[in-house]
């Protein structure tokens, strides 16, 4: 607390909603004077600062790859082309916001072309993991009337049965053309990328008429800056250095469960099953 009084911040009640887990402190003024003041503060915590009155979060629109799954599928599909550096590469820099998303998308398939349709089933099964925390988050959001939607610049491919396993209501992403059982090299126009993906909260807020301050957007890449700075709560999750320099709360530490947490939800209202 002596550094939020040190920042100017006005200092009040503090309590656990977690114990030794998560904490709330409570302030009167100066936000961004107190994420200055506590981010780094304590080891290995991360610090999301907000206003109390519209912490809860009615909408949920979020990224996949490296977000909700622990990998970036079209690397690991990659893989079994035996071309996965080279394409790894081009998605990193992507990511980092140094190369145009969809020529970037596009080359990146490019690649793929002559791959086996059968592959795309193999890598699911065998690559995609899901993030820890993700169900949870999903799940008790849902179950407390939320909406959540999984908006992917990857492919519908992984993207719906990810949805499924986690309990998104709803996918959008980009589709791999396929002929004669093997990847044409192409993907379905227009590309899902930044700007859907803003379009998406946004169409997302209109259809529940709730109030920006209510949407919660979470992702690690530059394709999801628009919508993440967009959003009521925009949440960089271990991303790259553009989105969590620009983002209003950061997770580098803590899995998904820490935007339960920043709503102010114990483990004992999670959904975890």
């Amino acid at each position: 607390m002596d550094r939020l009084r040190d920042a100017g911040c006005a200092p009040g009640a503090s309590g656990w909603i977690d114990e030794g887990d998560a904490a709330d402190l409570i302030f009167g003024m100066a936000p961004d004077a107190a994420r200055s003041a506590l981010e780094g503060a304590f080891e290995r915590t991360d610090v999301v600062v907000q206003p109390s009155h519209t912490r809860t979060k009615t909408l949920l629109v979020a990224d996949m790859d490296s977000t909700m799954i622990t990998v970036e599928c079209i690397d690991e599909l990659a893989d079994y082309a035996g071309i996965k550096p080279q394409i790894a590469e081009i998605t990193e820099r992507a990511m980092r916001g140094e190369l145009d998303f969809e020529a970037a998308l596009d080359a990146r398939v490019a690649l793929l072309k002559g791959l086996a349709e059968s592959d795309i089933e193999r890598c699911l099964a065998e690559r995609v993991t899901i993030m820890p925390g993700a169900k949870a988050l999903v799940r008790t959001m849902r179950s407390r009337g939320a909406l959540a939607v999984l908006v992917s610049g990857g492919f519908t491919r992984f993207a719906e049965p990810v949805a499924k396993a986690i309990g998104f209501d709803r996918a959008i992403a980009n589709m791999l053309e396929v002929a004669d059982g093997v990847l044409t090299g192409t993907v379905t126009k227009p590309v899902v990328g930044s700007a859907t993906k803003l379009t998406t909260l946004n169409a997302a807020i209109a259809e529940r008429g709730i109030a920006v301050e209510e949407s919660l957007a979470v992702g690690d890449g530059a394709n999801d800056l628009a919508m993440i700075e967009a959003a009521g709560l925009g949440v960089a999750f271990r991303a790259k250095p553009i989105v969590a320099a620009a983002a209003a709360a950061r997770v580098d530490h803590g899995d998904l469960t820490a935007l339960l947490h920043a709503q102010g939800l114990p483990r004992r209202d999670w959904i975890v099953a």
